[in-house]
């Protein structure tokens, strides 16, 4: 589960990210904090990615772009970047948290557009679709990697695609009752 905090006002970093994950034999969690730098804080049970303090030079983040798309997606970096990828890929792919190369594109048709962020040097490309017009909901997305290595590599496709949309206050949903929605929403 990730957590972005990202200012409304849409001119700087992410205020705070924060990223834990359950794998099949332990718990990670990753925390970004915007300061001067970005501080970062990692927990993991490998012990060699076990407690680390470290800071890094400000740069876009991967997880802070899905937010910047939904407030104004003319403001989004296109070209090459130096992007941090989402934390959620780099603990599963047991990656260093740095900047990475990207090419990052927008594509606008009338009704639905698509960033993209092309990953070269990870095997890695995800394409957001969302659309075209305000507030830029997301409808879905894609995303291709490799997994493995050597010729046991595989290239792996992960598509999500909105089934249905429902605006209520979800944070008074937390109840066995409300456990319906989860039917409405089509899960």
């Amino acid at each position: 589960m990730s957590s972005t905090f990202y200012p409304v006002a849409n001119n700087q970093h992410a205020i705070k990210v924060t990223s834990s994950m359950q794998e099949w034999c332990g718990h990670v969690f990753t925390q970004l904090n915007n300061r001067a730098e970005f501080d970062i804080q990692s927990y993991s049970y490998f012990e060699s990615e076990s407690d680390q303090k470290f800071s890094i030079e400000k740069a876009i983040l991967e997880d802070e772009l899905w937010t910047k798309l939904r407030i104004d997606p003319t403001q989004l970096p296109i070209g090459t970047q130096q992007i941090i990828p989402a934390f959620d890929v780099l603990r599963m792919k047991h990656i260093p948290l740095k900047t990475y190369e990207a090419t990052a594109s927008l594509t606008t048709s009338e009704t639905t557009s698509t960033y993209t962020l092309n990953y070269p040097k990870l095997n890695r490309k995800l394409s957001i679709r969302f659309n075209t017009s305000f507030p830029y909901d997301i409808v879905g997305w894609t995303e291709v990697s490799t997994s493995g290595y050597g010729n046991s590599a595989k290239t792996l496709t992960t598509k999500a695609k909105r089934i249905k949309q429902l605006k209520s206050p979800y944070w008074s949903k937390n109840s066995v009752k409300d456990s319906v929605l989860r039917k409405e929403l089509g899960l």
